[in-house]
């Protein structure tokens, strides 16, 4: 039983510095979290109600690759 114990130690802290890792990471790039645009509702044929720029990619739907990006 006792080598369970360290085992799962050892998985919870190889676990905690690689969540650790990473939100470090996050925050160093210093880059602002937002959501995709795309996904299942695009496949759906869904619009994104939470798209910023909707009105300018459906009034010049040739440049609507650049307004997501954006």
């Amino acid at each position: 039983m006792d080598s369970n114990i360290k085992l799962f130690f050892v998985t919870f802290a190889v676990l905690a510095i690689s969540i650790t890792g990473m939100a470090v990471g996050v925050i160093l790039s210093n880059r602002k979290l937002q959501g995709s645009c795309g996904g299942l509702g695009k496949i759906i044929g869904e619009d994104c109600m939470f798209c910023e720029k909707k009105e300018e990619c459906k009034e010049h739907p040739e440049e609507a690759q650049d307004c997501l990006k954006a």
